[in-house]
């Protein structure tokens, strides 16, 4: 079967609307995919402003901008319709939102982004809130991509998306539970993944060099001109959330609001901050990934999200990484800017034809569920 999707995904670091149109092939229960068009649709400071500040809105002043997005999210897919001529093409579009609260120990998720004003703007098929089931059995309802990296991306060890926050799968059927010091005998491995959020990433590392009035560190070049400073690093690893096991999330305000003050409060140069703080992304990484252990064969990262771009931070965590036996793999532009909202089109795919898509070794979830509401833009 042949399905052409349009996924939608606006990430923590706020970089803009990921937009990416994708024929999917899928045979004897294997998957194929053709990235055909994509774009990031940068926010203009008003956007900006309303997104990053919608925790803080009333209930009516929310829900009044919850429905807003939607319609925006929906005129900007029509544009991209138009401009890509993708015209009666489009079986179905699946929108992730933009996430403001996220409190899974109260089977609590929320994302911007109206999927009925979307359907309304585009009339066509419409799948969102792609976290919320999950959720309400229990689970963190992230990390979110999983399952599109198992039935997407065979061959690889781990996937890393480097994104607003850093989160990794690690594909168990090449792990004992003996070499994954952070592994739970309790834990089902079933679906041959786990995978949890790491840490916050470029949503601090783009906080950071706004203090010089940049958007985000180009190539991280900044940090790189930067400095170690020791005793912000320890304190920064010290955190609680990471000695906790799996399944576990981070909502955004785990960056904006615990660890950036933590930084601010060293009054340590935006440099040397900046350098500090990529060191502690790729720390926790590879913690996260083997603990202390190096691991014995020779083991593949699938590398993803804006953060691969920041060159420095690649050459950090490939350091860090060929110490412990991994091998840090950069794909090609599409998939490292697109993965995420490809993946999103496929989660809407498994929702169309009523399978599951989350897995819950990954969430913690008390059963696999088909998330996803659904919305016919199409005339009754």
């Amino acid at each position: 079967m042949i399905y052409r999707a349009i996924g939608i995904m606006s990430g923590s670091s706020l970089d803009g609307l990921d937009i990416a149109f994708t024929e999917f092939t899928e045979t004897g229960g294997k998957w194929a995919f053709e990235i055909i068009a994509a774009d990031c649709i940068g926010y203009n400071n008003e956007w900006l402003d309303r997104l990053s500040t919608a925790t803080t809105l009333s209930a009516l002043e929310y829900q009044l901008l919850h429905t807003e997005y939607g319609h925006y999210i929906g005129r900007q897919v029509n544009l991209f319709i138009d401009s890509n001529n993708l015209q009666h093409k489009v079986h179905l579009i699946a929108s992730h939102g933009h996430t403001t609260f996220h409190v899974s120990e109260k089977k609590m998720t929320a994302q911007l982004g109206d999927g009925a004003a979307i359907a309304a703007q585009t009339k066509l098929s419409v799948v969102s809130d792609l976290r919320a089931l999950d959720v309400a059995f229990g689970g963190q309802g992230a990390p979110i991509v999983p399952i599109g990296e198992k039935l997407l991306f065979p061959g690889y060890d781990y996937f890393l998306n480097l994104g607003g926050i850093a989160n990794l799968s690690i594909n168990t059927s090449t792990h004992t539970s003996a070499t994954l010091s952070i592994a739970e005998p309790t834990l089902r491995l079933r679906s041959g993944l786990i995978a949890f959020d790491v840490c916050a990433a470029n949503r601090v590392l783009n906080m950071l060099a706004a203090e010089v009035g940049a958007k985000y560190d180009d190539g991280g070049r900044m940090a790189a001109s930067g400095k170690i400073n020791e005793a912000l690093l320890n304190l920064l690893n010290e955190l609680a959330y990471y000695g906790k096991s799996y399944p576990k999330s981070l909502a955004n305000s785990f960056g904006t609001d615990t660890v950036y003050p933590m930084i601010k409060n060293t009054s340590v140069a935006t440099a040397d901050a900046l350098r500090t703080y990529t060191e502690h992304i790729c720390q926790q990484i590879a913690k996260a990934a083997t603990g202390d252990r190096r691991l014995t064969t020779d083991n593949q990262l699938l590398v993803t999200g804006g953060g691969a771009f920041n060159t420095f931070l690649i050459e950090c965590l490939t350091g860090l990484l060929k110490e412990k036996g991994i091998n840090v793999v950069v794909p090609e532009e599409k998939i490292i800017q697109y993965k995420e909202a490809m993946i999103m089109g496929l989660l809407g795919v498994l929702r169309w034809r009523e399978e599951a898509t989350v897995l819950p070794s990954v969430t913690g979830a008390t059963q696999a569920s088909i998330g996803g509401a659904l919305w016919l833009g199409t005339e009754a």
